[in-house]
């Protein structure tokens, strides 16, 4: 079941991250950091797409992508095109990734440790769904807070 819905989950989730960055009124402030808010939603987002572009793309899809975690934090003022581009990017490649895995695949151990443990796929993308809403959430509440 998982197989199925979990690609849905994705899709809605990241359509759901393109609107709330196209909601910034002045993309200037998509950079902002607030009082104790060290983390701008731009940086949010790029981060996020660089989660994805690994553990999804290149883990699991064999793309060939090399992450710089460190960047995702530190690039500032990337224009708002930009991100929605490689938002859409990167949502075709959850569509088409996981598009491929079966319901066997994702009873699999996951090619990679996460913290330390061996899980199966569909937990490491259980878990990064999760990681995904939850920067949606905070890149949500940052858009209102500026």
């Amino acid at each position: 079941m998982l197989h199925q819905t979990l690609p849905e989950f994705y899709t809605r989730e990241l359509l759901k991250l393109k609107t709330e960055i196209n909601l910034y009124k002045n993309e200037a402030d998509l950079w902002v950091t607030k009082n104790e808010v060290s983390n701008s939603a731009g940086n949010l987002c790029l981060h996020l797409i660089g989660n994805i572009n690994h553990f999804i793309g290149a883990t699991l899809g064999n793309t060939g992508y090399v992450r710089t975690r460190e960047v995702e934090f530190s690039a500032k003022n990337i224009s708002r095109a930009k991100l929605i581009a490689d938002l859409n990017e990167v949502a075709e490649l959850v569509k088409d990734t996981l598009g491929k895995l079966s319901a066997e695949d994702y009873k699999k151990d996951y090619p990679l440790l996460m913290q330390d443990k061996v899980v199966s796929t569909e937990q490491m993308l259980l878990y990064m769904l999760m990681h995904l809403s939850y920067h949606l959430g905070q890149i949500n509440y940052h858009r209102r807070l500026v």
